[in-house]
């Protein structure tokens, strides 16, 4: 905010004093520039000034034109303008060089241009200005430095055009090389210096910030660094050292780093001054100004300069105006923090003034006046520093009035808990008892709910045994019936077979061997030999077939059950699968089709028992929700499988009646059913989701309501690495 205090509320000064300064006499026409007195400003009555709204007059027309005027100031300041400014003055050399130096301090001006006659007195001129190629400058200075020749004891008259979307003002000195450089030298040293404090000032209230952790100290960073940066900008540091060579940033610098200061001073002061707790309508308004400032960024960023110039300008005013009256309101509150704050705010708004009165003449122009306003930044900083660091003092005594009151209050506690602890020791032994009686109430009833729960699972083993067993007695009763019933045939076949081979045996002891061959062959017509002969094949292929069938069956029994493999075994879950199916072949529908999309898979560690049963439990339920369709038609069960990473997952999918989304949160619950009373015991899915737990899987189910259910079972292929 310093950078845009400088050029509005040195205007708004300004206007206060004018009438004071235009009592004051002009000097001399002609600057004398002697040894007694080597440098020295533009007096008044010494320079004239000509404006130029449509910036297009040549030089010719200037130097024949008749409007120039007087200009009463001892700094010459025409404010925001789009004019171009041309300023005439005469200097005569006293001294004993023939040349001498030409220097304006204000580095911010867009485009500044020397007009000076050469050695035929015809004019030449040397360009310059902050968007002028900086390596042409006749002196590599952020100030417009120029070497002019005029013979000892002559005088010359010299014009500078200025043009520029800042304020413009022009601080002119002329005199020796000496002093000009003197004076480069001086000022230089006092911004190093002033950028030296900045830094310190930052790297203290850094380390106190990480300290204390007070974001106000976060805040005072970023507005002492956006000062600093402001400084920078107005004084020229930065365009010389940094970005002389990019003129986009040269355009903006000078009003990001406005805006930036007059962002970070409101938020340090909302944190410092506490504006959100203490006057949320202070707070309201602040935050209005730094959301206004942050436009003026938009605007310089879009090229309307005129209009951001002209809204940061209010801003500044308006915006010290009213920080330093909530100040002084919060002062009057007897807020310490707040005495200070006004303390350093008056110091850099006196700063503010005296640098005024010197540009209007009230005061001398020197060293002093002319930095003015940094040196009161510089105190105002260091005062700003001192009042965050009392405020360390601050919290250590809130910090030890706290703990004083919180010392008080627990005597006060510890008073309290004696009492208390006589009513509550006689209150816990009465609670004690009643918990001895209840803990063994309920120990009494877990024993119950044990033993009923054992009943239960036994009772839904007992009827998955049913189950089973009913299913393998149907599908061995099928083909050893069909054993059976080809046996008797056969018996007949091999009966005949074994009359004829008697009647080839008699042979042997008859004369008339031909007589008896012809019966033989009449009887081998008769019982139809052929036929025979097919027929054994077929029965004897029948029994085969029916010895396989049961053969399979109780493969697939024996599969199931593993009955020989307590521990873990490498097992083909494939194989698991199928024999499941086989053992329920005589529970699937006719129309309910069995379909199976099996990868290939590597052999999975489990207890191959377990597993089997949570697919027999699962197959089961697949077919009880199809069966109880009202409408039945192709239904189907659906196993795919597949291999991810070190897992492999197990996906059964049917086509039954579905479950609803409350039905599904607790389908794997111990005890609970969709069956009639009497049908289910509720144990089914709770044992398959504890097998699956028990294998370090997981199981998921995903259904709709006519719709069917998805069972998907993730199981790791090596159970032994998962449970470590």
């Amino acid at each position: 905010m310093r950078l845009l205090i400088r050029p509005a509320f040195y205007r708004f000064v300004c206007l206060l004093l004018l009438v004071t300064v235009r009592c004051i006499p002009a000097w001399a026409d002609t600057i004398n520039i002697s040894p007694n007195y080597p440098v020295q400003l533009a007096e008044y009555g010494q320079l004239e000034y000509l404006l130029d709204p449509a910036g297009h007059l040549s030089f010719a027309e200037v130097e024949h034109s008749s409007g120039f005027q007087k200009l009463q100031k001892q700094i010459p300041n025409f404010g925001l303008t789009q004019d171009a400014i041309w300023l005439r003055f005469t200097v005569k050399n006293n001294t004993q060089q023939p040349e001498l130096m030409f220097n304006i301090t204000y580095p911010i001006l867009d485009l500044i241009d020397l007009y000076y006659p050469g050695p035929d007195n015809r004019y030449e001129v040397i360009p310059g200005g902050e968007l002028r190629p900086f390596k042409k400058r006749p002196v590599v200075h952020q100030n417009f430095v120029y070497n002019i020749s005029i013979p000892n004891g002559t005088a010359q008259t010299f014009y500078v055009r200025i043009q520029s979307r800042e304020t413009i003002l022009v601080p002119i000195y002329i005199g020796t090389s000496r002093e000009i450089y003197s004076k480069l030298y001086n000022d230089d040293l006092l911004l190093s210096i002033y950028i030296g404090i900045i830094l310190v000032m930052i790297f203290y209230n850094t380390f106190i910030f990480f300290s204390v952790r007070d974001w106000s100290y976060f805040y005072y960073i970023i507005y002492i660094a956006c000062v600093g940066l402001a400084q920078i900008c107005l004084h020229g540091f930065g365009y010389r050292l940094f970005w002389h060579e990019n003129l986009y940033i040269t355009e903006q610098a000078v009003l990001w780093g406005g805006a930036l200061s007059g962002i970070s001073v409101l938020l340090f002061v909302q944190s410092f001054l506490h504006v959100r707790e203490k006057a949320p309508w202070a707070y309201r308004i602040m935050t209005l100004f730094v959301i206004v400032y942050s436009s003026t960024i938009v605007l310089s960023l879009l090229g309307y300069f005129s209009i951001a110039y002209a809204l940061i300008d209010f801003l500044a005013i308006t915006g010290v105006s009213f920080i330093l009256l909530f100040a002084i309101m919060q002062a009057v509150k007897h807020s310490r923090t707040a005495k200070i704050f006004v303390l350093a705010w008056t110091v850099f708004i006196l700063a503010i003034i005296c640098f005024v009165l010197k540009d209007v003449g009230i005061i001398p122009y020197n060293i002093f006046t002319s930095h003015i306003i940094v040196i009161g930044s510089a105190i105002e900083v260091i005062l700003l520093s001192f009042a965050l660091a009392d405020k360390i003092n601050t919290f250590k005594a809130e910090k030890e009035a706290s703990q004083a009151i919180a010392l008080e209050i627990s005597k006060e506690n510890e008073q309290l808990v004696r009492e208390q602890n006589i009513i509550l020791e006689a209150k816990v032994q009465e609670r004690t008892e009643e918990l001895q009686n209840s803990n063994r109430d309920l120990n009494v009833a877990l024993t119950n709910l044990k033993d009923t729960q054992t009943r239960l699972v036994e009772k839904e083993k007992m009827a998955s045994l049913g189950q089973l067993t009913a299913g393998i007695a149907h599908e061995i009763n099928n083909p050893i019936n069909f054993v059976t019933s080809n046996i008797k045939p056969l018996k007949l076949d091999i009966a005949d077979l074994q009359d004829l081979l008697n009647r080839y045996d008699g042979l042997a002891g008859k004369a008339d061997i031909q007589s008896e061959l012809k019966s033989i062959e009449q009887f081998k017509r008769e019982i139809d030999i052929d036929y025979i002969h097919e027929e054994i094949s077929s029965l004897i292929k029948g029994i085969e077939d029916g010895a396989a069938r049961t053969a399979e069956i109780v493969k697939g029994l024996r599969t199931f059950s593993r009955l020989d493999e307590s521990d873990v075994k490498s097992i083909d879950i494939h194989e698991g699968l199928d024999s499941t199916l086989v053992l329920l072949r005589n529970a699937i529908p006719p129309n309910v089709n069995i379909i199976k999309n099996y990868a290939e898979l590597p052999k999975v560690e489990c207890y191959a028992g377990k597993i089997n049963q949570v697919f027999m439990n699962i197959f089961s339920n697949a077919l009880n929700a199809i069966k109880s369709k009202k409408e039945h038609h192709d239904e189907s069960i659906t196993i795919s499988t597949r291999q991810e990473d070190q897992t492999v997952i197990i996906r059964i999918k049917d086509t039954g009646i579905g479950m609803s989304e409350e039905v599904q949160q607790k389908i794997f619950d111990p005890f609970f059913t969709t069956k009639d009373v009497g049908e289910g015991t509720g144990l089914g899915l709770s044992i398959v989701f504890s097998i699956i737990e028990k294998h370090r899987g997981k199981i998921i189910v995903n259904s709709t309501p006519g719709e069917g259910a998805e069972f998907i079972i993730y199981l790791p292929l090596n159970i032994t690495n998962h449970q470590s």
